[in-house]
């Protein structure tokens, strides 16, 4: 069993590897390729929905273990490019279905890339993610290693979908069907982004800082054991709260903090059809 053996495989912290270690470690890495396996997954009895597969994410530091770093310049003289062996650019063929807008964008191997998916230069996707039918990724965005994109999303111009593989136990970013994620926005530390929400220019989501909702009236915070999580259909911006107590009071100093000031209608909708006529 694949996993069974690239968990043996990475707890042997072998010095060197046989041709037969890299046969197994090709088979690993064209299942995530194919999206046959994935470093997270949808899981209904969770309570944030998602389940953290942690041989997977074992079997992509294999991979740098046993990669030795070697010289991927199209044109040294011109344009040097070092990396692991064992993670390559990604191959694709007019018949994958991506769209690779000219520009110096880069999709590394070792992740999945669903027909449809529209790549805007320069933008970069890690090792160990998964990109959703559909989606756009759109120029100067990130999405980091096994980081989780759902279908028909919108990673807008320059937001960063942070990614983590270590420890192998914690979640990463999740960024589910349907999303639209603004300019200039950061997504981190494990934040789950449920269906259907939209986060406005500029909205910045991590386990520090406390979601206000101010249509349920509820506040949205991380826990040990639990992700921050943002609702289905939820519209998020950038907004502020001021300090209470202290210097800061006296200052009169305010927090950021983001706000879910409305959930996805009919006017929400009608703007984000525009968006269809890009792809």
């Amino acid at each position: 069993m694949l996993q069974t053996e690239i968990e043996q495989l990475f707890e042997a912290k072998l010095e060197t590897y046989t041709e037969e270690h890299f046969r197994l470690f090709q088979q690993f890495k064209d299942a995530l390729n194919a999206g046959l396996i994935r470093a997270a997954e949808p899981d209904p009895a969770s309570p944030s929905g998602w389940r953290v597969n942690g041989w997977v994410k074992k079997g992509i530091l294999l991979g740098f273990r046993m990669g030795a770093l070697v010289d991927m310049s199209v044109d040294s003289s011109r344009q040097p490019f070092f990396d692991k062996a064992t993670y390559p650019v990604k191959r694709l063929t007019p018949a994958s279905g991506v769209r690779i807008v000219p520009g110096g964008s880069s999709i590394r191997d070792g992740c999945y890339v669903g027909r449809g998916v529209t790549c805007m230069p320069p933008m970069f996707i890690n090792t160990g993610s998964y990109v959703g039918e559909g989606t756009m990724i759109d120029s100067h965005a990130l999405v980091g290693s096994c980081a989780q994109i759902g279908r028909n999303c919108h990673i807008s111009a320059a937001a960063q979908i942070g990614g983590v593989l270590e420890p192998v136990g914690a979640l990463p970013v999740i960024i589910e069907d349907e999303v639209l994620v603004g300019g200039n926005c950061g997504v981190y530390e494990g934040t789950v982004v449920k269906r259907r929400a939209v986060l406005g220019t500029g909205t910045i989501l991590n386990r520090s800082t406390p979601v206000y909702d101010l249509v349920r009236g509820q506040v949205y915070t991380a826990t040990d054991d639990q992700p921050l999580i943002i609702p289905e259909e939820a519209v998020v911006v950038a907004g502020s709260r001021l300090v209470q107590r202290g210097p800061g009071k006296d200052w009169g100093i305010s927090l950021y903090t983001p706000v879910i000031v409305k959930y996805r209608d009919a006017k929400t909708d009608a703007k984000l059809q525009l968006e269809d006529l890009l792809r």
